[in-house]
């Protein structure tokens, strides 16, 4: 009688839990699922590997200046300076240039005329200064005897198209400065013209044009002109007498 009783109370009990939705038995084993489980013990952490870590941190610390300092230093001629700016990667002036601009003239010339960009035109081009700018400069040089073709060599401090008004970024200055100082060692002139306040920043580390014109100064090791540049003196013609004292000065200084 008292296993009847047990058999339908069992039943009752199983009946009540399919009621409730329980369909399968995963285990013959009650489970009581208010006693404590034991956590999982963690996976162990690897130990970093020192020599992955090293590699990460040294391209963090990837140095602009230092790799222009170093692709420059190794540049035994023009041409190979040329490929060291071409290879360089870290102006971001370049990704939104169509040519890079490095010289033209006559490379050895006894005067290196260094500007500060090249425009929409002169990257379009490829050439320093294009246009009327260029025009303006042939003038210039020719009143003292001068010619682009055959007694200057011509650059800029920025081999690319500024992106926007304001100029470069101090840090794009920098960048430049050892491709600029390698540029004038290899091009070796006896006088540098630095015509407008980027190149007065990356030669002599100062601005302001107006107040540097008509002194002579020393820049990558030879004597150095700071001019208003030919853009400045087509917007303001005014400002020619300056620039024709500065010619004059540098006439005398080659004389």
């Amino acid at each position: 009688m008292e296993s009847a009783q047990q058999y339908w109370a069992a039943r009752a009990a199983l009946d009540w839990q399919v009621e409730l939705g329980v369909d399968e038995a995963l285990s013959e084993t009650p489970v009581n699922r208010f006693e404590l489980v034991d956590k999982p013990k963690p996976k162990p952490v690897a130990e970093p590997n020192p020599h992955v870590q090293n590699v990460h941190i040294e391209a963090i610390k990837a140095d602009p200046v230092a790799e222009a300092s170093a692709a420059a230093t190794a540049a035994q001629s023009l041409e190979e300076l040329r490929a060291a700016l071409e290879r360089f990667e870290h102006c971001e002036l370049k990704r939104g240039a169509r040519n890079l601009v490095f010289g033209e003239g006559a490379a050895g010339a006894r005067v290196m005329v260094i500007g500060e960009a090249p425009d929409r035109e002169g990257d379009r081009e490829g050439k320093p200064f294009v246009g009327q700018a260029a025009s303006l400069l042939g003038k210039m040089l020719g009143a003292i005897g001068l010619s682009l073709e055959d007694s200057v060599y011509a650059t800029t401090v920025m081999p690319w198209r500024l992106l926007n008004q304001s100029g470069p970024t101090p840090e794009e200055v920098a960048m430049m400065r050892p491709f600029m100082a390698r540029h004038v060692a290899l091009a070796k002139p006896e006088i540098v013209i630095l015509m407008g306040n980027i190149s007065c920043d990356a030669a002599l580390g100062a601005r302001g044009i107006t107040r540097l014109r008509g002194t002579w100064g020393e820049a990558y090791g030879v004597p150095a002109m700071p001019m208003f540049p030919p853009e400045t003196l087509l917007r303001q013609p005014q400002l020619k007498r300056e620039a024709w004292a500065d010619l004059l000065e540098i006439k005398a200084r080659l004389t």
